[in-house]
């Protein structure tokens, strides 16, 4: 591999650094946050903020939309990997006033876990917050659910549209509804003739042939829909309009804007190329092309290749995408320069106590939360290898690591009562399990224990903590996920008792070995998941099974 790189480990840092140092009206803060260099006075002014970001190795996206009349901050994790809740939380707090924020999401788990996740803990302090998932991907709808239609470089559109309404003064509810109409009114499709390599790794995440192209492949080197021979570039514009059409219904007369997109190695000379055809196509099936961009706007590293974005547009669409915008990476912006750097306003860490009670180690919350974390410690092996064969192998690594932090945490929890330790909880474990785990289970304990301060019973505030988990990731019963356990066992411990939920919890999670995934990395897997048990689960069923145990005893020493 030959990248003009240092550190493999420090390439997000370091061109974050790089673009804020040579692009004016700009700023960078703690967490991989870029926002405008004005953003102080966007809030000051009551104006809607608007908050996107994904993985890095998408440059431009995201940080080069923001500026005047599209994004007022962006957040950038890892290559390929979400941002964390709290660099999204960092986002809101720094750019978030009276007007509200509003989150602009790829459709990947991970963005909307973490993305939704922040903004349940803004909204509960004080911050109007809403949330617009973008699932542009046409390649996907013929093939079933998967893990959802994926968000492309389609998503900069609705940048745009949400960006001009923000901008023209409309509250949060418009400028929502507005991203929601774009986003509804749009299709992706992409091709790739090589693989991108990540840094980390050095090689490339597929293997293609000197001959082979990737038809309807995302934008983090995961392979596409199907694998095909090369062909001319009329014809693979031709297949990849012709699914756009049909994905949306366009017929003859209708209106529409066009995005051609490098997905990161293709040169200039056959954008051209696919401009050209993309034009004619668009002419001979007599729908009116009212307006085409053609450049790098949301890519895959240095992958070759292109995906072609299709609108829908009426003259309010076009309204929004022609107003006067002062970004780097949307065609023919301006912006001025600004040099100095303004720290992100933070809130007191969730974690530390605000109260001088401990937390009481002989409680039956607290001893229940032991046996647990003891449990998940001791399942490491066990839950890694399971995860390995339908995953990618860091399930029982992420849950151990978050039962440690959890144990070595409870010094700082506030004990005033068990909502207080709950809630600590949930911040020990957002920060620092990985992936997609984190992030649930944090939801899960923070619905939980708001139900608690409610007033509700424990079977009640259960039940919405896994309601929680259900609308932060989309999934349901079926979807091969945690679900499959958690559902059953909330519902029987309603009506019955906790050796009830566990029995349910058992017989949900042995039925997923007989379910092709649909959420998460095992979708892309199809039926070769068939015969094993989804390890979500399994890690939920090992964690009732030590709470009944725990909780039997208590019962019986009394």
């Amino acid at each position: 591999m030959k990248k003009l790189i240092n550190d493999p480990a420090e390439v997000v840092p370091e061109m974050l650094q790089g673009f804020v140092l040579t692009n004016p009206g700009v700023t960078l803060l703690d967490d991989g946050v870029v926002v405008r260099a004005d953003h102080a006075d966007v809030r000051r002014r009551g104006q809607v903020a608007l908050v996107s970001g994904g993985g890095a190795g998408h440059e431009p996206a995201h940080a080069g939309y923001v500026g005047t009349g599209m994004l007022t901050a962006a957040v950038a994790g890892d290559v390929f990997t979400s941002p964390s809740v709290d660099a999204v939380l960092t986002a809101i707090r720094a750019v978030g006033g009276s007007g509200g924020v509003l989150l602009i999401v790829k459709n990947y788990t991970g963005d909307r876990l973490n993305f939704g996740l922040a903004a349940e803990i803004a909204r509960t302090e004080g911050l109007e917050v809403e949330l617009v998932v973008v699932a542009d991907d046409a390649a996907l709808a013929a093939d079933g659910d998967n893990a959802g239609r994926r968000g492309l470089a389609g998503t900069v559109l609705v940048h745009k549209v949400a960006g001009a309404a923000a901008e023209a003064g409309l509250p949060l509810a418009a400028v929502k509804q507005e991203a929601l109409r774009a986003a509804e009114s749009i299709a992706t499709m992409g091709v790739a003739l090589t693989a991108c390599t990540v840094p980390a790794a050095g090689r490339p995440g597929l293997e293609l042939a000197a001959d082979e192209i990737e038809w309807g492949l995302g934008i983090h080197g995961e392979p596409g829909v199907e694998r095909g021979t090369i062909r001319p570039a009329d014809e693979v514009i031709d297949t990849l309009l012709a699914r756009l059409v049909a994905d949306l219904g366009i017929g003859a007369g209708e209106r529409v804007v066009l995005l051609v997109n490098n997905l990161g190695g293709t040169p200039a000379m056959e954008l051209g190329i696919i401009a050209r055809r993309a034009v004619s196509y668009l002419a001979e099936h007599r729908i009116t092309l009212e307006r085409a961009w053609v450049g790098s706007f949301l890519t895959a590293l240095d992958m070759a290749g292109c995906s072609l974005s299709l609108a829908r547009v009426d003259d309010d669409l076009l309204t929004r995408l022609d107003a006067p915008t002062q970004t780097i990476a949307w065609p023919a912006a301006h912006i001025g320069r600004v040099v100095h750097e303004v720290p992100a306003p933070r809130r007191q860490r969730e974690v530390v106590a605000t109260s001088t009670v401990p937390v009481d180690e002989n409680s039956v919350l607290w001893q229940t939360v032991e046996a647990v974390c003891a449990r998940l410690v001791e399942a490491e092996q066990e839950l890694t290898d399971l995860d390995q064969l339908v995953g990618d192998g860091d399930l029982g690594i992420s849950l151990a690591r978050g039962a440690r932090a959890v144990l070595n945490d409870r010094t700082q929890y506030d004990g005033t009562d068990d909502v207080s330790v709950l809630r600590g909880i949930a911040g020990t474990v957002r920060r620092v399990v990985g992936g997609t785990s984190g992030p649930l289970y944090a939801a899960l304990i923070l619905r939980t224990a708001a139900a608690l301060n409610a007033g509700e019973p424990w079977p009640v505030a259960f039940q919405a903590g896994v309601d929680a988990i259900a609308e932060l990731g989309g999934a349901k019963v079926g979807d091969r996920t945690m679900l499959d356990a958690l559902v059953p066992a909330a519902t029987a411990l309603r009506t019955g008792s906790l050796a009830d939920a566990v029995a349910a919890a058992r017989v949900g999670t042995d039925a997923s070995a007989d379910i092709v995934a649909a959420r998460g990395r095992s979708s892309y897997l199809g039926d070769r998941v068939l015969g094993v048990v989804d390890p979500g689960a399994r890690a939920v069923v090992l964690q009732l099974e030590v709470i009944q145990t725990h909780l039997d005893g208590v019962v019986a020493a009394h």
